[in-house]
C-alpha cells in the first residue's frame, strides 16, 4: 500500500533511501528527476520582484500541492515534501525580535528570510530572550500545524535547516565582528553557541512533536526520506574559514544537536569543500548534500575526487539530464549517491531512465 498518494512507488523508494542512508548500497546510485512544472512557471510569473512579504500560508500550501502533484507519477527517488522555507534564518532571528526581510526566487518557488544585526554590539547581548509566546514563533507553529493538516496522506513535510551558532552570531552583530569575535572575543560566542542550541531545540522539538514522521521517517529537501528524527544541519559559516576553525568553533556543537535527535545531514557549498574530510568524520553524519556555486567545479564534474574525502558517506549532488543520461550510458557514475537530474524532459523519460539507474552496479 502507498504510503503517501502523491508517490505512486513510495514503498519502494523509501526502502531504496533506507539502504542508502543506512549505508548499504555503496555500489549502487539513486535518482531524483526534475520536469518541467507549470506550477513553477506560475509562480515565476507572479513573483517578478525579489525582495517581498512573509505569504500568506493557504498560498503556499497550495502551491506545494499543486507542485507534488504534477510530479505523482514519477517513478524515481524523490519523496514528495513541501518545505517551510518563509522560515529560513530569519525565523531564529524573529523570535528574538529581528526584522524579518523576506526574499522571493522565481526560479525555485522559494520565498527564504534572514534579519539584519539585531544588537548595535556584544553589550547588549542579555537583553536577548527566547520567547516561545513571540509572534514569529506562533506564525511559525501556525503555519506548520496547517501544512501538516493539509498534506496529510498525499506528501510530508521537510524538517527545517537549523541556525549554526556562527551564523546567529552573523544575525546579532554581522559577519565581519562574529570572525573578528573569534579571536578576540571568544567568551561572546561560546555564550553565541548556548544561545543557538536553545533555539535549535525549541523549533526543532516543535516540527517533529507535531507528527510530521512518514513511515518513521524524516522527509527532507535535502535527502528527500531518511529513516528516524533527523536534522538538517549547516557549516556555512565555515566555508570561509580554516578547517582549524571547524574543529574549534564548529564539531562540538554540531556533535551535540546531533546527538538530540537520530543524527543529521549537512550541506556544502563549492567553496567549503575543503571542509569535507572533517565533517564527514562528524559523530552522527548521515549524508552530505554538495551543492554548487559559481566560480568552483560542479561537484558532479569532480565527484571522484571529492567522494574520497568522505569515505562511504551518502552522497547528494546536482547533475543536468544529459550529463547524467550519458554517464550513465558509459557506466561513469559513482555509487552510494542520490543524483538530483535538473532538466528531464518529460515523467516518460525519467522512468525509462529510472529502470537503468535500479539495475546500475557502481563502484
Amino acid at each position: 500500500m502507498n504510503i503517501l498518494s502523491y508517490k505512486s512507488n513510495s514503498d519502494e523508494a523509501m526502502r531504496r533511501l533506507r539502504s542508502l542512508y543506512e549505508r548499504r548500497a555503496s555500489d549502487r546510485i539513486f535518482a531524483l528527476f526534475r520536469v518541467p512544472s507549470a506550477t513553477l512557471k506560475k509562480f515565476k510569473e507572479d513573483n517578478p520582484e525579489v525582495n517581498c512579504d512573509y505569504p500568506d500560508p493557504t498560498t503556499r500550501i497550495a502551491f506545494w500541492d499543486n507542485l507534488l502533484q504534477e510530479r505523482m507519477h514519477l517513478e524515481d527517488d524523490s519523496i514528495p515534501n513541501a518545505y517551510l522555507t518563509e522560515f529560513d534564518q530569519g525565523l531564529y532571528g524573529g523570535i528574538l525580535s529581528g526584522e524579518v526581510w523576506f526574499m522571493s526566487d522565481p526560479e525555485s518557488g522559494w520565498i527564504s528570510s534572514m534579519v539584519p544585526p539585531l544588537l548595535k554590539d556584544w553589550g547588549e547581548f542579555d537583553s536577548l530572550k527566547i520567547d516561545p509566546s513571540h509572534s514569529w514563533y506562533r506564525t511559525y507553529l501556525h503555519q506548520l500545524e496547517m501544512f501538516v493538516e493539509r498534506s496529510r496522506g498525499k506528501f510530508g513535510i521537510s524538517h527545517l535547516i537549523l541556525i549554526n551558532p556562527l551564523n546567529l552570531a552573523f544575525e546579532l552583530v554581522g559577519a565581519t565582528m562574529t570572525y573578528i569575535s573569534m579571536i578576540e572575543n571568544p567568551e561572546m560566542l561560546r555564550k553565541t553557541i548556548a544561545l543557538a542550541f536553545d533555539l535549535n531545540m525549541l523549533v526543532q522539538n516543535c516540527f517533529f512533536e507535531k507528527g510530521t514522521l512518514v513511515n518513521g521517517g524524516t522527509c527532507s529537501n535535502m535527502v528527500e526520506w531518511i529513516p528516524g528524527r533527523i536534522i538538517s544541519e549547516s557549516v556555512d559559516p565555515f566555508h570561509m574559514t580554516s578547517v582549524d576553525d571547524f574543529e574549534k568553533w564548529g564539531r562540538e556543537p554540531l556533535e551535540r544537536m546531533f546527538s538530540q535527535f537520530d543524527g543529521g545531514v549537512l550541506h556544502i557549498h563549492g567553496n567549503g569543500r575543503h571542509l569535507l574530510g572533517a565533517v564527514s568524520k562528524l559523530r552522527g553524519l548521515k549524508a552530505i548534500y554538495l551543492g554548487d556555486d559559481r566560480g568552483f567545479p560542479l561537484a558532479f564534474d569532480i565527484l571522484d575526487e571529492l567522494r574520497k574525502r568522505v569515505s562511504d558517506v551518502p552522497l547528494v549532488v546536482e547533475v543536468n539530464y544529459s550529463h547524467f543520461a550519458k554517464s550513465l550510458s558509459q557506466h561513469r557514475l559513482c555509487g552510494g549517491v542520490l543524483y538530483k537530474v535538473n532538466g528531464t524532459p518529460d515523467v516518460e523519460t525519467a522512468n525509462k531512465c529510472m529502470e537503468e539507474v535500479c539495475a546500475y552496479r557502481g563502484y
